[in-house]
């Protein structure tokens, strides 16, 4: 299914700096997820990055979450939008590539994605991220509940747990998605001329 580069944006989720710390092996999704993008640029998708980001003193973050994930990211004082560990990843990335933060798992975690993608007539969204468990199942859910028509790209995806991740895109995943590898998708939209 070729799709309208008019109406097709490409999220890359969580391809930051601060992730690639706490999971190990989610590099390997690097090269493919840069092939990724590339298709993007040359088609004329709306390309955006969408990452974990604070305000100074994690104010989004409650003080009564002790021991749980977001606890330990203020207690760390990470993901702070200006901080090193918000950065994304450098293959992905360039200076004026559109980005937004969110402050939970799902990409349109309280922020303006949503609004972003309505603005410019969004009907299809390609995206892949790190992790498969979390950031990309969480996406998927949302989006689709949004009646966007979705691709998860899986060998752009990285999850710690082989078999989760499996899981995922090979069966929970095609109930509400298409699922391809990179170049299988890119090979569909025609190559990258």
């Amino acid at each position: 299914m070729r799709l309208d580069p008019k109406k097709t944006a490409l999220l890359t989720l969580d391809f930051q700096k601060g992730i690639f710390g706490f999971v190990p092996g989610a590099e390997a999704a690097v090269p493919n997820a840069a092939k990724a993008v590339a298709l993007a640029r040359a088609k004329g998708y709306l390309l955006i990055h969408v990452g974990l980001g604070f305000e100074p003193g994690h104010p989004e973050i409650p003080v009564t979450e002790d021991g749980n994930a977001f606890a330990r990211l203020k207690q760390n004082r990470m993901f702070l939008k200006s901080s090193e560990s918000a950065q994304f990843h450098p293959v992905l990335y360039k200076p004026d590539d559109l980005v937004v933060y969110k402050q939970r798992y799902g990409a349109f975690s309280h922020n303006g994605l949503q609004m972003i993608l309505q603005a410019n007539d969004i009907e299809d969204l390609v995206f892949f991220g790190i992790s498969t468990s979390g950031i990309t199942l969480s996406t998927l859910r949302f989006a689709f509940d949004l009646d966007y028509r979705c691709t998860v790209l899986k060998d752009a995806c990285f999850d710690p747990d082989e078999e989760i991740h499996r899981v995922l895109t090979g069966k929970v995943f095609p109930m509400q998605a298409r699922v391809l590898g990179v170049d299988e998708f890119i090979a569909e939209q025609g190559g990258m001329a």
